[in-house]
């Protein structure tokens, strides 16, 4: 690992393992000493984010994933941000999904971010993602009803289905070029109030808020069991969970873009060799445009 590299991975969970939440922490020992500090590593991160990203457009061999899961307020749209800030917008695209539209319900719970995947040397980001089908779904009975589904269907192994369908899926998508990394930004209950606070109290963020956060946040205790298990059992080798301390917004960002950055490197996306051939071309090319017309 090159010198004052963050160490991003141990915040991946390794497949296999039963997750527990309370036994991930919401805090960690911040990777930056200082503001500056953070400042300083974040740009550095999006310097080695812009640079990689061109490369890998250029070269449009690979496509990269990025998948965003979090309670509210923990800081997915700050990640977008902050972390990308620097990437050239025509190779990224980030979608955010909503509820789903008449027209979505009416098909198999993959169909609305499969036509929303990116192309080959694109970087895509899902805010929220195919995973509310297995989290906000499950909290959720009457969105699995309007789904209308085949009775015999609806059961209790409807879960481990999509499990199994989401992990096969990811492969299909690993067999084909496009990479996948997932991260769940692990926040407090706590910390969670304070933000809430801090929108209510902020007349720029009082937006953010609605009557429907505090009825997501009387479901905590359902949606950390429907994490624990959605984690366990779609963390793969080539598709891996990372579960990042959210409560420190600085902090979260910086592991998020140094796991976003070791990707894109594992790759090594390079810029097309450029053959004798095209050389020839590129000199005609060049005796024509230095010609005085």
């Amino acid at each position: 690992m090159p010198a004052n590299a963050i160490d991003a991975d141990r915040f991946r969970v390794r497949p296999g393992v039963d997750v527990r939440l309370p036994e991930w922490p919401t805090q960690s020992k911040p990777v930056y000493t200082s503001k500056q500090h953070y400042k300083k590593l974040l740009a550095r991160h999006v310097d080695q984010l812009t640079d990689l990203q061109s490369r890998q457009y250029a070269q449009n061999r690979y496509a990269l994933l990025i998948i965003l899961q979090a309670m509210d307020a923990a800081g997915k749209d700050g990640v977008i941000k902050h972390v990308m800030s620097g990437v050239n917008p025509q190779g990224v695209h980030v979608v955010s999904f909503k509820h789903p539209s008449a027209t979505e319900l009416e098909h198999d719970f993959l169909w609305r971010t499969t036509v929303a995947l990116p192309e080959r040397g694109r970087i895509g980001i899902f805010n929220r993602s195919y995973y509310e089908e297995v989290l906000i779904v499950r909290v959720h009975s009457e969105i699995l009803q309007a789904q209308n589904m085949p009775p015999e269907l609806v059961d209790k192994r409807i879960w481990k289905r999509r499990f199994r369908s989401i992990v096969e899926f990811e492969k299909h998508l690993h067999g084909n070029g496009t990479r996948v990394i997932k991260f769940y930004l692990h926040l407090s209950k706590e910390e969670q109030r304070k933000r809430f606070l801090d929108r209510l109290d902020d007349p720029d963020k009082n937006w953010k808020f609605s009557a429907a956060d505090l009825e997501e946040r009387d479901r905590w205790g359902k949606y950390m069991s429907a994490y624990e298990e959605c984690l366990t059992a779609t963390s793969t080798h080539y598709a891996p969970w990372y579960v990042v301390p959210a409560d420190d917004k600085r902090n979260a960002r910086l592991i998020i873009s140094q796991a976003i950055v070791d990707h894109l490197s594992a790759l090594h996306p390079e810029y097309p060799a450029v053959t004798g051939s095209r050389k020839k071309e590129l000199g005609t090319f060049r005796r024509l445009l230095s010609k005085k017309s």
